[in-house]
């Protein structure tokens, strides 16, 4: 496994500066966003589609640094009721694929999206209970009548260019857990399958190792990113919390740089289990601490992440 970084974190860096500032602090890997959500600040998406040479040239700075790149990410939502914002969306995760395809990269990181509760919603519509009996058919719609139409397209697209695509299990989208993630991947495809992050797990109560295993050779790529839940608010007003990130002392949970939230015990445990399922990618670090600058929770997050990685070959024995 190879230590990497969500370049995202410092998208106010010239890419030159950000990836000699990634190499400085021992990362091997590094995952770069091409739009949508987390911007492209990194990636001229349309200029490096529409001409080769200029791709090659792009990828080559990042390779003379001995970096390789985990993923190209374009987190968004092509499902998004607004057709006009799904379209944009769309049209982004087809881009990064077509990148990605060019430059011999396999793994593209989204989200699976959420549509409205019908045709003409104007807004995105999670459902989180089944009844009363409108939540089950918005379920249903968005599930038959959306994603499942839209993700068949695309993981036919994905097997022509040579690309897989890991979905983030996100709440707020229809693929939020292990179940949701199969859920698609089996009504749609073996080019589908998730972009594992911890955090967004552990508020929802989930046992990141239990959902290792779940997954197994589902998992395409791998977030680090640690939460902190908070015992006194948690249990008072449970886990569904839409206060501001930034109202730490009130929320329920908030997101930490790894071991912030959960001892090494945890992680290494994490990081087993995901060398037992036969994942051997990048362990993206993405920063998202609202009480640490960037580059403290960066560089703390290098060293622990460092400190959680098997540097055995498996079953090697020690004394050979």
């Amino acid at each position: 496994m190879k230590v990497g970084v969500f370049a995202v974190l410092f998208s106010q860096l010239p890419l030159e500066k950000a990836l000699d500032y990634i190499v400085e602090t021992g990362c091997e890997a590094i995952e770069i966003g091409t739009g949508a959500y987390p911007g492209g600040a990194h990636c001229p998406l349309d200029e490096l589609v529409a001409d080769k040479s200029k791709a090659l040239a792009w990828h080559k700075l990042i390779t003379d640094r001995g970096l390789t790149i985990s993923a190209l990410s374009c987190h968004g939502n092509p499902l998004h009721p607004n057709v006009e914002l799904a379209k944009k969306d769309h049209d982004v995760f087809v881009k990064t694929v077509e990148l990605a395809s060019m430059l011999g990269i396999d793994t593209v990181v989204t989200f699976s999206g959420c549509p409205g509760d019908q045709l003409e919603a104007k807004y995105p519509n999670w459902v989180t209970c089944p009844w009363p009996n409108d939540f089950t058919e918005i379920l249903n719609f968005q599930w038959n009548e959306v994603a499942i139409p839209y993700w068949k397209e695309q993981n036919a697209m994905l097997e022509s260019k040579g690309v897989r695509v890991a979905l983030e299990m996100h709440p707020g989208f229809m693929v939020y857990s292990a179940e949701t993630a199969l859920r698609l991947r089996n009504a749609c495809g073996k080019n589908i399958g998730v972009n594992f992050d911890p955090s967004h797990l552990f508020w929802q109560g989930v046992d990141p190792v239990y959902a290792i295993r779940a997954l197994g050779d589902c998992i395409f790529h791998f977030h680090v990113k640690d939460c902190k839940i908070d015992d006194i608010n948690c249990l008072t007003n449970g886990v569904l919390d839409t206060k501001n990130y930034a109202d730490e002392i009130h929320r329920s949970w908030v997101f930490r740089t790894a071991g912030y939230g959960h001892p090494a015990t945890i992680w290494k445990d994490i990081v087993s289990n995901l060398r037992m399922v036969g994942y051997d990618g990048a362990l993206s670090i993405e920063h998202e601490d609202s009480l640490m600058s960037i580059d403290e929770g960066f560089r703390k997050a290098v060293w622990f992440v460092k400190n959680c990685i098997i540097s055995e070959q498996p079953g090697a024995a020690y004394w050979a």
